[in-house]
């Protein structure tokens, strides 16, 4: 039998004689650290355990109470002196002086001296107060005594016993006794616990106070973002504002600085309160320290509006709940009440809500808008909503260019007389015409204006979108005159100008959306040619005064303090077609967002009650109409239109051929066709069947003809 040896230890080879042989030098060891001295390392460990999370925990709850308890004290001992003397009077009267209101300070004068008349009278009956409760113990006594002997006799009556005469007093002295043994009892715990409840009392005054520094008190405490605004606060504000006479002023005051405040009143998701200014600080000093206010007001500078109202030396500040602006507002009517309509001459379109969280309703009644600011916030929703309102209304005529031309506005195709949708210069030389051809509609309802002063005429919106492309087209026609431009010569400029300058009067009116505002693609007369302003967010103040004028701008009107992005649909509305607080020239309006989707429900809405517009995409000039043709194609569908539509339909075709047409003219080149205007109850309209066969007729006549 053969056994296996299995070595666990390997034999080592011998070494090489041939092979280097490497010299480890042995380095002397080194001489051995100095100790650290015991003052350093308690140094260390003190500073350690002081600079812990729970030592600072622990020591900020120890000045917290310590001081709930001592502030609490002194708040107790104010409220005492101030009732016992006529302290708080003073301190209003100092107040209204400081803040230049004699009339105020005479009326706390007088409230002083009935003060100190009535606290007088009781000093007065105090010197005879003591007889007079001496003489009143002395008779209280006599009678419960009398009192309780004749119980005691009525009771040995009743039991034939002499000795209950006494019985009652007795008992009553028994009583007497009993509550002195009970005093005597508790009176050595009272006096540990009762300094230990009074103590408890102060810190109670003081934790509702947090009558502590800012840095002991709690975590959620010290994040005072969002706490209430109260008088005290809005006055320290102010008084932090760096504003030298504002605080001296108020340093004047004491503690009544809250004279300078009206009521604060609830204002939708904030609040508000008119500050009347001392002598000496202007409005527009506190204006200008808006992000410091709001800042000390534990808010960010966008939740805080300064405006100026009628009375003088007064801002008037509207404070938001934290975070409330960053909620939405929720869908416009529009989109939630679909029996909604629009009355172009006395209604008013749902746009949005304005920071009280009203509804902001704009009227456009015979005024041209301008609404502006930077890309991508919001502009065209805004400008589209009012028009889905104002389409609403069946009576009212659209003409609109798109020239950013992605479908923003598709959804008027059937509502428009005009669509232009594109960026190029065609479409800027397109929109340019449209224009013009207003003008000339506008033109032309004067003229009949003139001859018939009674006559009415449909409302005409004429709207560009992204209008800085056509002030800014580069494009010159055959007479050397620009598109573009803010000259003169400017076609698109004099166009615009012209229709500011009448349109309104005939119910022609101008809407443009554009970007950026400045003095090259949004010059200064068009600009104040319009009625309604309104800016989303901007980068310059220089800009918000040519958006929305100088005056409004200076009274508080502040688009380029909105936040880029953050307040996409968020408006500066200058504009008397919109209601605002009293004395103030501008308000923000947080408008209603309306998705492709529901405005095409919209759109679908207007387009059932009206009787089928053909839209013209483009505005065709100097070629031969087709009379038949055109009237066959502006009614469309329909199975009959009136005549009067008929002729509004071609004008809106093409108003060089047919917009001085009248019905005779209608008439002439119907005549003999077979589609010749008949009565329908009681009106005379145009039948789509015999256009038709009318226009069969003809191309059977023609080929006949060519065949021969």
């Amino acid at each position: 039998m053969t056994e296996n040896v299995v070595h666990l230890h390997k034999t080592p080879e011998p070494a090489d004689p041939d092979a280097s042989v490497t010299t480890l030098t042995v380095v002397p060891d080194a001489p051995p650290a100095r100790p650290v001295p015991l003052w350093v390392r308690s140094g260390r460990v003190i500073r350690t355990v002081a600079t812990a999370d729970g030592t600072k925990t622990v020591g900020r709850a120890v000045v917290r109470h310590g001081l709930y308890t001592f502030n609490g004290g002194r708040i107790v001992a104010r409220r005492t002196w101030d009732g016992k003397t006529g302290a708080r009077y003073e301190r209003m009267i100092r107040a209204a002086e400081a803040a230049g209101n004699n009339e105020l300070a005479e009326e706390w004068e007088e409230r002083l001296q009935r003060f100190r008349d009535a606290r007088h009278r009781r000093r007065m009956d105090l010197l005879h107060s003591p007889v007079e409760v001496a003489k009143g113990v002395a008779v209280g006594t006599g009678m419960g005594i009398g009192a309780l002997v004749a119980l005691g006799v009525v009771m040995a009556i009743n039991n034939g016993d002499i000795k209950d005469v006494i019985t009652p007093l007795a008992a009553t002295i028994d009583f007497i006794a009993t509550l002195i043994r009970i005093v005597q009892i508790v009176w050595g715990p009272a006096l540990i616990l009762g300094p230990l409840f009074a103590l408890l009392a102060l810190w109670a005054v003081g934790s509702k106070q947090q009558a502590a520094p800012q840095w002991a008190l709690p975590a959620n405490a010290r994040s005072s973002e969002g706490e209430p605004i109260t008088p005290s606060i809005v006055v320290k504000a102010l008084r932090d504002l760096g504003i030298a006479p504002l605080k001296s002023a108020i340093k004047e005051m004491g503690d009544a600085g809250a004279s300078m405040l009206g009521p604060i009143t609830i204002a939708g998701c904030g609040v508000e309160v008119d500050v009347t200014l001392p002598s000496g600080v202007a409005t527009n000093e506190v204006q200008n320290k808006r992000r410091k206010l709001a800042e000390n007001l534990t808010r960010h500078e966008h939740e805080v509006y300064i405006t100026i109202p009628q009375a003088a030396r007064t801002v008037r500040l509207w404070i938001a709940d934290s975070g409330a602006l960053d909620e939405p507002i929720g869908p416009s009517p529009l989109v939630t009440d679909e029996t909604m309509t629009a009355n172009y001459k006395t209604g008013s379109a749902p746009w949005g809500r304005d920071l009280r969280g009203d509804a902001a309703e704009l009227s456009v009644y015979q005024r041209h808008m301008l609404v502006t600011g930077r890309s991508n916030q919001g502009k065209t929703a805004a400008l589209r909503a009012l028009a889905l309102w104002l389409s609403l209304d069946k009576s009212v005529q659209f003409w609109l260019a798109d020239l950013k031309g992605v479908g923003d506005w598709s959804m008027f195709n059937g509502i428009a007389d005009v669509l232009i949708e594109g960026p190029s210069d065609d479409h800027c030389i397109q929109a340019t015409e449209m224009v013009e051809d207003a003008v000339d509609e506008m033109n032309r309802r004067i003229e009949v204006r003139r001859r018939d002063p009674s006559a009415i005429f449909p409302p005409l919106i004429v709207l560009v979108d992204e209008a800085q492309k056509a002030f800014m087209c580069p494009a010159i026609d055959e007479n050397k005159r620009p598109y573009g431009g803010s000259k003169a010569t400017s076609r698109y400029f004099m166009a615009v100008r012209t229709i500011h300058n009448q349109g309104r009067a005939v119910d022609v009116l101008m809407w443009q959306g554009t970007q950026d505002p400045t003095d090259q693609n949004l010059p200064k007369l068009v600009r104040e040619g319009a009625h309604t302003r309104a800016s989303l967010v901007l980068g310059s103040e220089s800009q918000s005064k040519m958006a929305l004028g100088d005056k409004a701008v200076e009274d508080g009107a502040a688009p380029h303090m909105l936040r880029q992005g953050l307040d996409k649909g968020t408006l500066v509305v200058a504009s008397d077609g919109i209601k605002m607080p009293t004395g103030q020239s501008s308000i923000t309006v947080r408008t209603h967002f309306i998705d492709d989707d529901p405005a095409k429900a919209i759109a679908d809405r207007a387009k059932a009650m009206r009787s089928g517009v053909t839209t013209l995409h483009t505005i065709e000039r100097g070629e031969d109409r087709d009379p038949l043709t055109d009237i066959a194609s502006v009614v469309g569908t329909d199975s009959r239109v009136l005549t009067q539509e008929v002729l509004k339909r071609l004008a809106a075709l093409n108003a060089d051929a047919y917009g001085k047409w009248s019905f005779l003219d209608l008439k002439r080149v119907l005549d003999g066709t077979g589609a010749e205007p008949y009565k329908s109850d009681g009106r005379m309209v145009v039948g789509r069947d015999r256009l038709a066969q009318a226009l069969a007729n003809r191309d059977a006549d023609g080929s006949a003809s060519a065949s021969e």
